[in-house]
């Protein structure tokens, strides 16, 4: 309700602001080409240290850095001012646009750390102009990656980590040029989840800060507020709603409705859908390593679309799309807390944010240390129209439940964004999570089968012993029948929990991972994942089959196998099963389940 409260007021006011021609009025400055710029042209800068008030700094051009990276350049000079004379280079300054006789020459961008002296790399405005231009479309490339149940952070990161590299840098006399490290705020993240992902952003060449938030509503946002000044603080929104994570920078041009900002990339990513929101500065801290703003993002304003080498570029107006992320949290004491989240649309980062705020949420309102279970159920629906419903059960003690559940979370978010096949939009994501104080473990004991020898069709009684994790023993009961096979032939019966069933078919089908064939298939593996709440029950028998494209074909008769089997019929190589699966079945338990126990019967 307050989503579409929120979309209906920014609908509303974008309206009025159209109907005034409220962003034309505000025009643009002229802008001076680059080979205009010479050694000792003095001009001045703009950007704001504390609250919203735009300052000027004075800046002397101190020459050009032609071709510091292929067919660009850098505009080197030295700012002054009283704030920058304590400070230094302060990050959150990129984009802060710089002025000479009234022209636009540029945006502050790149710094030395460890300088005494505010001496600024400047990206051209000339450069930051020709974003504008560049496709909007959306690559459809997917990487290839082996089907995983839970990814956490650290594999998230090691899937692209040629991609994630550090931030460019430019050698000049032994010393390090960088783009002005961007401040990450953190609003509404525990402690926990922002010390853990902290280490990550820092990798990236951000400076992560956790602040609260500005405090407006929805219902205080007034027309005057869906605008822009060069030289205000502006945010790229990453996360919005009970949690914010923000990259906080500064406004380089506004002419009309479009934005362009910070002078050097947030990831490099080419054509995104990032919010834009006003931000405030809170203050600025001093360091001897790198001083930094610290700010709190503000009001919706637009929508970034362009992550480019020289800067950002977005529109006044125009409303990212974000993907809802509703969770609610139960606990022993039938208490429900609600929580509302919206996640950027993207391949690279949704995963790794989903990871995040669900770790932050679960981290904050339940215990991380000591024993806890975490009962969940949920739906991801797409946009094509299909869903994936997903439940589990997660126990043990300090936090692994929370990143079991987080990284089970974030595996399926990555693996239907970032599938091959097309490219797949998620609408909405419900989950439901109960939790409880407590450990909920069994352990398998014994099996009892009232025969070992059985004719083909025959009945076979089973029963499972199992204790809890205080030593209270259950039994399951339940029958088979005897699968119809030669006489004098053997079949095996196998229980086993989920991890331990994947262990014996890793066997079995003597492969270690593979990569869906389809969409389809995708989804439908999605769907039945194995859970921890179950004993799992399977007969497998000396009979040909193949494993092709991560899916048994059982029992095939000779005919079938060449056919599957042909070079012409099979994309890839299968491989040959000496024993097929000839039956297959789980019983629900009301606790993680663990044991196996494979056992041999005979054929009469």
């Amino acid at each position: 309700m307050m989503r579409k409260k929120i979309v209906f007021i920014f609908s509303s006011l974008l309206i009025v602001v159209l109907c005034v021609s409220f962003w034309a009025a505000e025009g643009s400055v002229p802008t001076l080409p680059l080979d205009q710029v010479k050694a000792g042209m003095k001009g001045k800068g703009r950007s704001v240290f504390v609250e919203n008030k735009i300052e000027e700094f004075d800046v002397e051009i101190l020459g050009v850095l032609r071709n510091f990276e292929p067919k660009r350049s850098l505009i080197l000079a030295r700012l002054s001012s009283g704030i920058l004379e304590n400070a230094g280079m302060i990050m959150g300054m990129s984009g802060s646009p710089v002025y000479i006789g009234g022209k636009l020459i540029g945006a502050v961008a790149y710094s030395f750390p460890y300088a005494k002296e505010a001496i600024a790399g400047i990206t051209p405005i000339d450069e930051m102009l020709s974003i504008s231009g560049k496709e909007s479309a959306r690559s459809s490339f997917s990487p290839r990656v082996p089907f995983k149940k839970h990814l956490s952070l650290e594999e998230l990161f090691e899937l692209h980590k040629e991609f994630f590299n550090s931030k460019p840098s430019f050698l000049s006399g032994g010393q390090t040029f960088t783009p002005l490290t961007i401040p990450l705020v953190f609003t509404g993240f525990s402690s926990r989840a922002f010390e853990k992902a902290k280490p990550f952003f820092s990798r990236l060449g951000f400076n992560p800060v956790r602040t609260g938030s500005s405090g407006q509503s929805a219902e205080e946002i007034s027309p005057s507020d869906l605008s822009l000044q060069e030289g205000a603080p502006v945010a790229i929104q990453l996360v919005r709603g009970d949690l914010d994570l923000s990259g906080v920078g500064t406004v380089t041009r506004v002419d009309g409705n479009k934005i362009l900002a910070f002078g050097h990339p947030m990831y490099n990513l080419g054509p995104v859908d990032y919010g834009m929101t006003k931000a405030k500065v809170i203050t600025v801290v001093p360091s001897i390593s790198s001083s930094f703003k610290i700010a709190a993002t503000d009001v919706l304003v637009g929508r970034f679309s362009q992550d480019r080498p020289a800067g950002l570029a977005g529109k006044l107006g125009e409303e990212p799309r974000f993907i809802p992320l509703n969770i609610k949290m139960m606990n022993d004491e039938g208490d429900i807390r609600d929580f509302k989240i919206e996640l950027v649309r993207d391949k690279f980062l949704t995963a790794f944010l989903a990871n995040m705020s669900l770790s932050s949420i679960l981290s904050a309102e339940e215990r991380a240390l000591g024993d806890l279970s975490i009962e969940f159920a949920g739906n991801i629906y797409l946009e094509n129209g299909m869903n994936v419903r997903l439940e589990d059960l997660y126990s043990g003690n300090f936090d692994t439940s929370i990143m079991s559940l987080s990284n089970l979370f974030t595996a399926v978010v990555y693996f239907l964004i970032n599938n091959e096949f097309e490219d797949l939009g998620i609408h909405r994501i419900d989950l439901t999570i109960r939790a409880s104080e407590g450990v909920k473990f069994s352990y398998l004991e014994r099996v009892w089968l009232d025969k070992y020898e059985a004719s083909p069709g025959e009945a076979i009684k089973i029963k499972i012993y199992y204790r809890n994790f205080r030593g209270t023993s259950r039994l399951e009961e339940l029958g088979i029948y005897a699968p119809h096979l030669p006489s004098g032939s053997e079949f095996h019966l196998i229980i086993a929990d989920a991890a331990s069933l994947q262990q014996i078919e890793l066997g079995q089908y003597r492969r270690a991972s593979f990569v869906p064939r389809n969409l389809n298939q995708l989804i439908r593996m999605l769907n039945n994942l194995r859970k921890n709440n179950r004993i799992y029950l399977k007969i497998i028998a000396s009979k040909p089959g193949l494993f092709l494209k991560g899916e048994e074909m059982p029992n095939l008769p000779p005919t079938m196998k060449a056919m599957f089997s042909s070079p012409r019929a099979a994309a890839s190589a299968p491989t040959e099963l000496e024993k097929s699966t000839l039956s297959y079945t789980y019983l629900p338990v009301t606790s993680v389940f663990r044991g196996a126990v494979v056992i041999p019967i005979k054929i009469r």
